[in-house]
């Protein structure tokens, strides 16, 4: 357990650290409050120094996107190709994000933030860290992260699919773009090898997040959905989603594992689609080292196939655009898995950066296609 420490009004303090992206305890601290004005504070964290505020919350909100404009006006330099320029990207988002970082906040043995006009934070906190065990310094980047996912598990999020929301989970990937789902939930479901049996039976839903997936399946007419996750905290959402859809009695979320016990007429899969590592627990969504997770489902795949049952691979192909995967590679992988491809049926994103000019990487988001790869044993 790593300790803050800092001096206020001459006297040494400290409180438990935490942070959720594993970043080590800040080494030098210092008190601020509203005097200080962002040239200062943005050279400061510059420097490595972190700032322990002490003054009003709506200043430090101000102050902080204050100092992320200056932090913007160095844009990240385009590389030589896309891999180069996503590289770069990486490490211009890596620097704002240490920089930003290091405004911190102490929360009270009961999560309560002792500034002034500062929100109750309280039942946020106990849902992203669970009860509290004293008090602690966050930074406020974090902070408002919780609060954040507070707000989206509140209201949730609008899936057409199902004609309901979801209310994803701090940590979890939320289903905001939502043509993976679309895809799920309108791909045509494998024939059944004997005509005697319903065709749909079972489906296993692998890396289930908010459990999104696994509620499209059973509304589609699967009679036993089991969902998986290696994430505790996915775990968790999936079951409320799950409860909250009244498909209890039909999904079963299990875990942490890839894979359930058993084979399935249908296993669906939505792995991270960028072999890069994440920086955050819900970039774990997007970002996979060395497409690890994609790996194991296709290797795994065929032994948890029913007779006559198919896997879907639902997959991005924005990591051949910025050539961290080639084509060549993916299906060489699937061949090499003892799978083939019966069909692919892709779809174009609609989510507001694949119109954003002013992207380093808009080339590569703008061509990307989001494919259901339907695959059974070869």
């Amino acid at each position: 357990m790593a300790t803050l420490h800092w001096t206020e009004n001459h006297t040494p303090r400290s409180a438990r650290w935490h942070s959720e992206n594993a970043t080590p305890a800040p080494r030098r601290v210092v008190v601020a409050d509203d005097h200080l004005n962002a040239a200062t504070a943005h050279r400061l964290a510059c420097e490595g120094t972190a700032l322990l505020w002490r003054g009003d919350f709506p200043q430090a909100r101000q102050l902080l996107h204050a100092v992320g404009r200056r932090v913007d006006r160095k844009p990240p330099r385009r590389g030589e190709g896309p891999a180069d320029s996503f590289h770069l990207n990486r490490r211009a988002r890596g620097h704002r994000s240490r920089v930003l970082g290091r405004f911190l906040v102490l929360l009270d043995g009961e999560y309560g933030l002792d500034l002034r006009r500062a929100p109750d934070v309280r039942q946020a906190c106990v849902e992203a860290y669970g009860p509290p065990t004293g008090p602690m310094a966050v930074s406020l980047t974090e902070l408002l992260g919780v609060v954040g996912a507070h707000e989206w598990r509140r209201k949730g999020v609008e899936v057409p699919a199902l004609g309901a929301r979801v209310h994803p989970h701090h940590g979890v990937f939320s289903p905001v773009r939502g043509e993976y789902v679309d895809l799920v939930a309108h791909a045509p479901l494998p024939t059944p090898t004997d005509p005697q049996l319903p065709c749909r039976q079972t489906a296993f839903d692998l890396g289930t997040g908010t459990g999104v997936l696994a509620a499209v399946l059973a509304r589609r007419g699967f009679a036993h959905v089991v969902a998986t996750d290696i994430s505790p905290r996915a775990l968790a959402c999936a079951r409320a989603n799950v409860s909250r859809l009244g498909l209890a009695g039909r999904v079963d979320v299990v875990g942490p594992a890839l894979f359930p016990d058993g084979r399935a007429d249908l296993v669906v899969c939505n792995p991270p689609w960028i072999p890069a590592r994440p920086t955050s627990a819900v970039e774990q969504g997007v970002y996979d080292p060395g497409g690890a997770m994609l790996h194991d489902f296709l290797d795994g795949l065929g032994a948890h196939l029913a007779p006559g049952g198919e896997g879907w691979l639902v997959l991005s192909d924005l990591a051949e655009h910025l050539q961290l995967r080639t084509r060549a590679e993916l299906l060489a992988t699937i061949e090499t898995a003892g799978l083939r491809v019966v069909d692919r049926i892709g779809t174009r994103p609609g989510h507001p950066r694949a119109r954003d000019t002013a992207d380093p990487l808009h080339a590569a988001r703008a061509a990307e296609v989001t494919s259901l790869w339907r695959l059974v044993r070869a």
